[in-house]
């Protein structure tokens, strides 16, 4: 629920209410009675809660634009085998 800024127009005493969107205005000064009116309000802004960010809120993103390599599908042993072969011709 927002909070709501009024002034009285006789007074000019100033007062918060905190109060549902869809609740009537305030009509009279709390003080004196006299009509008020509701203020503009810049609004809360922005409003960090908690104690900060953290590596996890993120996912850093890869360049997706450089060429992937395909890893030597053959074992270390096979190889030698190849290199032996080869050798022996």
């Amino acid at each position: 629920m927002p909070t709501y800024d009024y002034r009285c127009k006789e007074c000019g005493h100033q007062f918060e209410v905190f109060q549902a969107i869809s609740a009537e205005p305030i009509k009279k000064c709390p003080v004196c009675g006299s009509e008020v009116e509701r203020l503009i309000g810049g609004g809360a802004g922005l409003v960090f809660k908690g104690s900060g960010f953290y590596i996890t809120d993120y996912k850093n993103k890869k360049d997706n634009t450089s060429p992937k390599t395909k890893p030597d599908s053959s074992t270390p042993a096979e190889s030698t085998l190849k290199k032996e072969t080869k050798n022996s011709d």
